[in-house]
């Protein structure tokens, strides 16, 4: 087996060797005076089974579009080289957002990103909570694992809650499948008494409306739940909702702290309590600067290393989805 992570997702990668107990293996990445690259494996990848680390949120001096471009590479150049089998592992997927045509003549980029992983030979993909689950499935034809990450932000949620009355809430309608997952799991998993509620938003040219709320949050702790947190924006709206509502704590729930313009607010704001995240991209740890009191960044390193060592060894990985046996 051979394991590689890609320049920006170095921090994640070594935390993911030392779970699996072996070293990154050694790979260049050259810049060259254009603004053009090249990536190569400096060990043999011939027969190996390979393992690709790279999450493709975009950051100062990267942006998604480059991030994946230089993954494609890479996977291109090692089944160019004779890998037996080559695994992406993007924690974070790019372009998952745009999966539906919403407006006329819109793209569908969830597609093409997988026409793209197939075109260079990707035997599998695997990725943390993406946008949406079915058009995840859909666009793929080659071999996907989509990790549940449910058990990480569970075992934050027990921490916070205490023995006090939840209820987990998705800040907008195209959430409440997500949430739901969520308020189930913690039903199964704590004694704390656990409802449910969500808020109505809709977006149309950059203006964002809706005003119906349901669930009781009154004299409760509340847990926002959604898959990302970009500017914040939303998670912010349901919170002064909750809190005008009389909740007595509310806090953030996200797998991908993207933390982009605007999400300062997210930190002053007194409306949230805690905002939890994982690590599956390289900002949220960033973000932790000056903002220890409220952030909190979960590792993602046990949770994709065992995801390496099931498929390396054929192992049953239904577990690791979040699927019943």
């Amino acid at each position: 087996m051979r394991f590689f992570a890609l320049k920006g997702t170095d921090q994640l990668g070594g935390a993911v060797a030392q779970v699996l107990g072996v070293d990154l293996d050694l790979h260049e990445e050259r810049e060259f005076e254009d603004g053009e690259h090249k990536a190569r494996p400096l060990v043999s990848v011939r027969g190996e089974d390979v393992y690709i680390l790279h999450s493709l949120a975009g950051e100062p001096g990267a942006s998604p579009n480059d991030k994946l471009l230089r993954l494609l590479f890479f996977i291109a150049t090692c089944r160019e080289n004779g890998a037996a089998r080559v695994t992406a592992i993007t924690p974070y997927l790019a372009c998952a957002r745009k999966e539906r045509q919403t407006k006329a003549r819109d793209p569908v980029s969830t597609r093409y990103v997988a026409q793209l992983f197939e075109a260079v030979g990707t035997d599998c993909l695997v990725t943390l909570d993406v946008h949406n689950f079915a058009a995840f499935q859909n666009a793929f034809r080659c071999r996907t694992l989509h990790l549940d990450s449910g058990a990480l932000l569970q075992s934050m949620v027990r921490e916070l809650a205490g023995a006090e009355p939840i209820v987990v809430f998705s800040p907008d309608g195209g959430g409440v499948k997500r949430a739901q997952l969520v308020k189930e799991r913690c039903e199964a998993a704590m004694s704390n008494e656990v409802s449910f509620g969500f808020m109505e938003k809709r977006r149309s040219r950059g203006v964002v409306s809706g005003d119906l709320f349901a669930g009781d949050v009154g004299g409760k702790t509340v847990f926002l739940v959604d898959d990302m947190i970009s500017t914040g924006g939303t998670m912010l709206r349901a919170a002064r909702a909750c809190r005008e509502r009389d909740a007595k704590q509310v806090h953030a729930v996200a797998t991908h702290g993207l933390f982009g313009k605007g999400s300062e607010a997210l930190f002053t704001d007194p409306a949230i309590g805690r905002i939890v995240v994982t690590d599956s991209v390289v900002s949220a740890s960033k973000a932790g600067a000056g903002r220890e009191a409220k952030l909190q960044v979960l590792s993602t390193a046990p949770l994709i290393a065992e995801a390496i060592k099931r498929l390396h060894a054929n192992g049953s990985i239904s577990e690791l989805a979040g699927m019943e046996s």
